[in-house]
């Protein structure tokens, strides 16, 4: 697997720097009041001695006053902020720094992931996938239909219509595609109209290469972060079947499958292998998944790219 450093441990990364940077700022705002104030030095010391001594309580199960430790610091506090207020200071200046005040910048709460940060996983996923550059070429308003004829032409315009189905049901139908056939005849560029059309609605998109994806799962599974994965409104997996495949792929590809299926959340597969081979390949039960769950839509024709290349070439 590989060894970059995927969206979970850059995440991770970034919240211990954002912690460390809000430490400092912190610690500066306190340096410059309590020159100023010395006074707010004497309170914001009492209040963490206060604090300490009830928290040793606590620990040693001795008795205390819940109701005077609470009007004391009360107390206190509103001596500090009107300090702080007097002297043209904002009454929280010298509280912690949060950009989140519900994790309190840690990214999880009780154990589980906070809102931010199955905010910013989305994002640094879908940062990391590369989707946004396929979609500039990618989308209905580049297709073309001018390199197919026959077989092949009624093929593509078979997927195409079922895109467009997808597309437009999508609020209360949520349809899997599968895409097969020969290389560079407009699987993922398919995929990518989707993927655009649902991004311009508002939902969820993220797109990952084959191998891409099993690394992901592999690091996920170590991190316990799968739930994040499994809640996009469409997943794109692209050239199924380049990965190397053993007994991690095959479990955790009828996992990721399976679970999509449960949720209700829309997958894109799109691969060189046929249905035998994908069999032959993964297991009966990943090829009956998806004949049960799956629109199979077969493309054929001419690799594109190197026509498009070629004609390319020839316009220069």
């Amino acid at each position: 697997m590989s060894a970059e450093p995927g969206p979970l441990q850059t995440i991770a990364k970034e919240y211990e720097d954002l912690r460390l940077r809000n430490e400092r700022l912190q610690a500066r705002r306190q340096e410059e009041v309590f020159q100023k104030l010395p006074a707010c030095r004497t309170i914001h010391e009492q209040i963490i001695s206060l604090s300490m001594e009830h928290a040793l309580k606590d620990l040693y199960d001795q008795p205390k006053d819940e109701a005077e430790y609470h009007a004391r610091m009360r107390e206190l506090r509103g001596q500090k902020e009107k300090l702080l207020s007097d002297a043209g200071y904002p009454a929280d200046y010298l509280e912690p720094i949060y950009r989140c005040p519900i994790c309190k910048d840690k990214g999880f709460v009780d154990g589980k992931p906070c809102s931010c940060y199955e905010r910013r996983l989305r994002e640094e996923r879908f940062a990391q996938s590369g989707i946004q550059k396929l979609l500039e070429t990618q989308n209905f308003s580049t297709l073309s239909y001018r390199y197919y004829e026959g077989e092949d032409l009624t093929r593509f315009q078979k997927a195409v219509a079922c895109c467009h189905e997808m597309t437009a049901h999508f609020d209360v139908q949520r349809d899997n595609l599968l895409f097969y056939g020969t290389v560079g005849c407009g699987k993922s560029f398919l995929s990518g109209c989707v993927a655009r059309e649902l991004l311009d609605q508002g939902y969820s998109v993220i797109y990952f290469s084959g191998i891409a994806l099993f690394d992901i799962l592999y690091h996920d599974s170590l991190y316990n972060g799968l739930r994040d994965l499994y809640n996009y409104d469409l997943v794109i997996i692209d050239d199924l079947g380049a990965e190397m495949t053993n007994s991690f792929v095959t479990t955790a590809l009828f996992s990721f499958i399976n679970e999509r299926v449960l949720r209700q959340k829309s997958t894109i597969i799109s691969t060189n292998l046929n249905l035998s081979e994908i069999r032959d390949r993964y297991s009966d039960r990943i090829a009956s998944r998806l004949v049960q769950h799956y629109k199979i839509l077969r493309l054929s024709g001419p690799d594109i790219r190197i026509l498009q290349r070629i004609q390319h070439e020839s316009e220069v």
